[in-house]
């Protein structure tokens, strides 16, 4: 905020061109860039205050109209009210430096990063679980993300993991009205429509599932077999596989209504994958064909 209590306006001369290593915004000092997007670029600082290392958030300058600053401002309010292990905090969110900062808890690496290597499958189930639960209390929020991907689920020690960027997420009433915002390959057909709904984050949540376990990324038109549909009969239960097909449904009026319904239906399903695990352990040990 400004002495006349306005937020500035970024500078229309600052450039995209990013930031460099040991430059400071204020009190933090740029370490490196993790990622760059269309809308900003994130980067690993040192807060030199703190004394810690966090996520700085920081929108391309020459892109933030007054339009699209309310809409990283909408960001900050919604993740402000969304309080669970399993999503990431916003620690601070100010102009600096007629920038737009936005510094989040730095975490370990993202789940697309993690994906890249061999991953046990019981981890995963883990992942699964906590992903779910943070969907469901963002949809009991009536917030829906918009944009589920691998890039936007954070891994931090203890094998916890939380969902970020609600960049493009709407407070929903019942079906919202938006452009058919997303990420290709994760968006839900009635979301690229312009229609998102809680059963579109259903949709791409399934699709990050089934990507863990199958390591292939389902396509359209979604008919099974889907690619590495083989590598997941290795790893799942035939009660987990029709989950992921109930969730994957291109029709939304198929799929579960939401988080918190999808996180109950999983939640039936760990009996089962509980003795899943433990056959598949007993048959890597030589002793499948014992009782």
């Amino acid at each position: 905020m400004n002495a006349s209590g306005e937020s500035p306006t970024p500078s229309s001369t600052a450039s995209n061109a990013g930031l460099r290593a040991r430059q400071r915004v204020g009190k933090y000092r740029i370490v490196r860039r993790l990622a760059s997007g269309p809308y900003a670029n994130v980067y690993e600082a040192l807060d030199t205050i703190e004394g810690i290392y966090v996520a700085l958030k920081i929108p391309h300058a020459t892109l933030v109209t007054p339009m699209m600053l309310e809409d990283f401002r909408a960001e900050v309010r919604i993740s402000a009210r969304l309080n669970h292990p399993n999503i990431l905090r916003i620690k601070n969110a100010d102009f600096i430096q007629e920038r737009f900062v936005i510094a989040y808890p730095l975490g370990l690496e993202s789940l697309a990063e993690r994906m890249q290597r061999r991953m046990a499958v019981s981890r995963a189930y883990r992942y699964t679980e906590q992903i779910l639960e943070a969907l469901a209390h963002a949809h009991d929020e009536r917030v829906i993300h918009c944009d589920i991907k691998p890039e936007n689920l954070i891994l931090f020690p203890d094998d916890r993991i939380c969902l970020t960027d609600f960049g493009i997420s709407r407070v929903a009433l019942r079906t919202l009205s938006a452009s058919g915002s997303g990420t290709v390959g994760y968006v839900a057909p009635e979301q690229a429509h312009g229609q998102p709904r809680f059963e579109s984050d259903v949709f791409s949540t399934a699709v990050v599932l089934y990507q863990m376990l199958a390591r292939q990324r389902p396509s359209w038109p979604f008919r099974w077999p889907l690619p590495g549909a083989a590598r997941l009969r290795s790893s799942a239960p035939q009660a987990y596989i029709r989950f992921l097909r109930r969730g994957l449904e291109v029709d939304h009026r198929r799929r579960y209504h939401d988080g918190r319904q999808m996180l109950l239906a999983f939640q039936r399903l760990l009996p089962d994958i509980e003795r899943y695990l433990k056959r598949r352990r007993r048959s890597r040990n030589g002793t499948g064909g014992r009782r």
